[in-house]
């Protein structure tokens, strides 16, 4: 399960917290200081059975639980469930900058890139819905979400080295999350060989969390690294075994183009999706509760007689 929150700012105001305890028993010792200089505060106590701290903490707890809840609420908290589906729509993004003209996995990596994404359409069941996207130092859609398995293609074949420098992955994320808008299941499948110098990867897990989209990660390049024309390239497997840690995607090595291939058809098999559940009218109907419970109390066993 993952927790996000469509307005995070809103979570300052769980700073309240403690600064409400700390007037709550500010203001109970000095009414405390002020029944025990006017009158016999502990034998008052007894008798009528009063123990003001205890009733005041009920409250006090209360307080900060309707707190809690209500900054919840303004922060859109979203709960996504995992779950197992028979079917997902897919947006594959492809890795065009300099670095993937490296021939350590030959002929090169973009070119084997190529080849596995297109292994893989043919291999998807008639109807399964896919977008490709490429990216650099910016992001470029090849082909909006379609099942016509032909334009998927001609969309992977058209794909060649990018002009711009730099990789941004997280570009890259956005544009395939916003592809998969109102589709039931969501997933990314990112080939790249996770030299990052755009963006950060953080920016990048929150708003792919946020849309409800998987994002499955295949690291093309060995370990050794290949030639390119800014010198030797070599894969980052850190950074994309976070992203699709963080997605609850999975992270593939690769280092042939047999494996490659592979990753893909193991992804194909890997049916799951993001649930979202929102929590805030659960939140609001705690919130109403407590209200009520704290309004009966202060009318009825922690009322105050005359």
């Amino acid at each position: 399960m993952i927790v996000t929150f469509t307005k995070p700012s809103y979570l300052i105001l769980l700073a309240l917290v403690p600064l409400i305890i700390l007037i709550h028993f500010f203001i109970l010792n000095r009414k405390r200081a002020f029944a025990l200089k006017f009158a016999n505060f502990d034998a008052l106590a007894r008798v009528k059975g009063i123990d003001l701290l205890s009733k005041n903490i009920v409250i006090l707890i209360i307080t900060i639980i309707v707190i809690i809840l209500l900054t919840f609420s303004l922060s859109g908290m979203i709960l996504y469930r995992v779950l197992y589906s028979s079917s997902s729509s897919f947006v594959i993004a492809i890795d065009i900058s300099r670095s993937m003209e490296a021939k350590d996995i030959p002929p090169t990596r973009i070119e084997a890139a190529k080849e596995a994404a297109l292994s893989f359409v043919d291999s998807l069941p008639p109807g399964t819905r896919v977008g490709i996207v490429s990216f650099s130092g910016n992001a470029f859609i090849e082909q909006d979400i379609t099942d016509d398995k032909g334009l998927v293609s001609q969309a992977i074949n058209r794909i060649s080295l990018g002009t711009l420098g730099g990789t941004d992955l997280g570009e890259a994320i956005i544009y395939s999350s916003n592809l998969l808008k109102g589709e039931e299941v969501k997933s990314v499948i990112l080939i790249s060989d996770g030299q990052i110098n755009v963006g950060t990867i953080d920016e990048l897990i929150n708003y792919a969390n946020q849309n409800g989209v998987i994002v499955h990660t295949i690291g093309i390049g060995t370990e050794e690294g290949g030639e390119t024309i800014f010198g030797l390239s070599k894969i980052n497997k850190d950074a994309l075994q976070s992203i699709a840690y963080n997605t609850n995607g999975k992270f593939f090595d690769i280092g042939t183009r047999e494996s490659l291939k592979q990753s893909f058809l193991n992804i194909l098999d890997l049916r799951i999706k993001k649930v979202p559940l929102n929590l805030t009218p659960y939140f609001i109907l705690t919130i109403l509760i407590l209200y009520i419970i704290e309004y009966v109390l202060v009318n009825t066993r922690f009322r105050v007689l005359p």
